[in-house]
This record gives C-alpha cells, sequence and structure tokens, in this order.
C-alpha cells in the first residue's frame, strides 16, 4: 500500500487537510477555571462543524492551552476530559478524529483514541531522543505499540513527530531527517510529520522531500501551513493545520470561518497539481 492509498483509507482523499482542536484549559492544569469546561467542549464542537462545513477531511484534539506541559504523562483528570470533548466531538462531526497528549503523552493519546473512537493519534518522541521545553524526550516506539496491542487497538493509527518543533536536536545532529524518518518507518509508524522550528513556524520544504523520498508511509506537514506555501510541498500527504486559520493567525484565538475557507480554496486550487508531482 502506498502512502496516498493509505491516507484515502482513512481520509477518503488524498493530500487531506487536518484542523486543529485546541482545547481550553483543561481540569487540572494551571489556568484551568472552575465551571469552564462545558463551554471547552462547545467550543471544540462548534470548530469542528466549521472545519467540516469548509472542506476539511479530519481534525486532531489537543490540550494545547494545559501549559506548561507535563512530559511523558498526565494526569486521570486530563484523559477524563479528553475523553469527553472527543466523544462529543465524533458525536457532533462525522470526520476522523485524531488525538495528541502534550507533552509526550503518548500512552495517554492512546487510550483516550481507543475510549473515543478516534482514527489515530500524533506521538511525539517515537525514535531517537531530542531535548525539548520539558526536559529530555526518550523514544517510545516499542513499548507504545505493545501497548497499542494490548488494548487490542491496532485499527488506531499512529502519525509520529520526527525533529519536532519546539526542540534542540543536538543529540542527533548526526542523523540527518531522512535517517531519522527511515528509523520511524521501520519502528512501524504509520505515519510521519515534519514540522517547522516552532508552532506556526513553515516546514523546510527541502526536508519534506527528503522525507517523502525515503519512505513509504505518509508525510504530513505539521505546522506553519498557510495558503500560499501549500505549493511548496508537492509530495505531502496532508496538512495539518492549527495557527494560520486562527483569528490574526494566532494559535490561541478562535477559528476564523473565512480563513478555513481560503486555505481550502487553496488546497483545491494546489491538490491535483502537487499529487501529480508527487
Amino acid at each position: 500500500m502506498d502512502s496516498r492509498e493509505l491516507t484515502r483509507l482513512l481520509f477518503g482523499e488524498s493530500r487531506v487537510l487536518i484542523g486543529m482542536l485546541h482545547l481550553g484549559p483543561l481540569p487540572g492544569s494551571p489556568r484551568h477555571v472552575a465551571g469552564s469546561f462545558d463551554a471547552t467542549i462547545e467550543r471544540a464542537v462548534a470548530e469542528a462543524r466549521l472545519y467540516r462545513e469548509a472542506g476539511f477531511h479530519g481534525l486532531l484534539l489537543e490540550n494545547m492551552h494545559d501549559r506548561p506541559y507535563l512530559k511523558g504523562t498526565v494526569g486521570p483528570e486530563t484523559v477524563a476530559a479528553m475523553v469527553a470533548a472527543g466523544r462529543e466531538v465524533r458525536r457532533s462531526v462525522a470526520l476522523p478524529l485524531g488525538v495528541q497528549v502534550l507533552a509526550g503523552a503518548n500512552r495517554e493519546a492512546l487510550a483516550v483514541a481507543a475510549a473515543c473512537g478516534a482514527a489515530f493519534v500524533r506521538v511525539e518522541g517515537f525514535v531517537f531522543a531530542h531535548v525539548a521545553d520539558e526536559g529530555l524526550i526518550e523514544a517510545a516506539a516499542g513499548p507504545l505499540l505493545r501497548y497499542r496491542r494490548g488494548l487490542g487497538a491496532e485499527q488506531i493509527r499512529i502519525f509520529a513527530d520526527i525533529k519536532k518543533k519546539h526542540a534542540s536536536h543536538a543529540l542527533t545532529a548526526d542523523l540527518d531527517i531522512a535517517a531519522t524518518a527511515e528509523a520511524a518507518e521501520f519502528s512501524l509508524a504509520d505515519g510521519l510529520i515534519v514540522t517547522g522550528s516552532a508552532t506556526g513556524r513553515p516546514a523546510a520544504p527541502s526536508e519534506v522531500a527528503q522525507v517523502a523520498d525515503a519512505v513509504r508511509v505518509p508525510v504530513f506537514i505539521g505546522s506553519g501551513v498557510a495558503p500560499d506555501n501549500l505549493a511548496q510541498y508537492p509530495q505531502a500527504d496532508g496538512f495539518i493545520v492549527g495557527s494560520w486559520v486562527k483569528e490574526e493567525g494566532y494559535w490561541a484565538h478562535p477559528v476564523d470561518p473565512q480563513r478555513v475557507r481560503q486555505i481550502v480554496a487553496a488546497r483545491n486550487a494546489t491538490g491535483s497539481a502537487g499529487a501529480a508531482s508527487a
């Protein structure tokens, strides 16, 4: 199965748009406000509907506002809140849903996905190691795939960040991004995510091309996606969009319906050209 075939299997098309649902501060996190969780779920559902109506192909639920993040794990209160939000989103919007739990709480992401019926998880620290804001993040592929098997949740696909944003990669400076991608594919990642150096910063087109040439699994762009740069990634199987579609292009603001429609129009204008170039 080639990467485009797997992308079509999951999302119904190739070169897909996946919209970020950045949940507000969840119970237990430093900025959570008592009594605000219902509004958090309502906003997530409303934004999911905006993405669907504009023509997005998937959604990705994330606890982005729970900063500062814990390293590699979260408490049961976060898992419970994300399951509740995920189930409401899935009940309201029939698009494939993904889950990411920051920072690098990959087992918890799988648990949330299994409980709410999500289709994929986005994970950090899948292979090798890097130094993130939260500290040293080490490879998780072996324990994570065994946990997925133990859950009986092998239908949930694992999309792994490689050379992820907000991190130093000095520990693996002798490995280029293609070698990292090959290791992640060897370790049974179902898809790979290439990012820029920080939230809202675009991935380097040359790195995306290197990764796409090195592996057969789908390759997604995970940061800095905007209407004016989609055409720079002809080999990308999909685009995870978070910052640009928010009001004023800032990740913490609400989703802007006009911006959502603009990026869908840009994808539709470049989609067939990108697929033909890959």
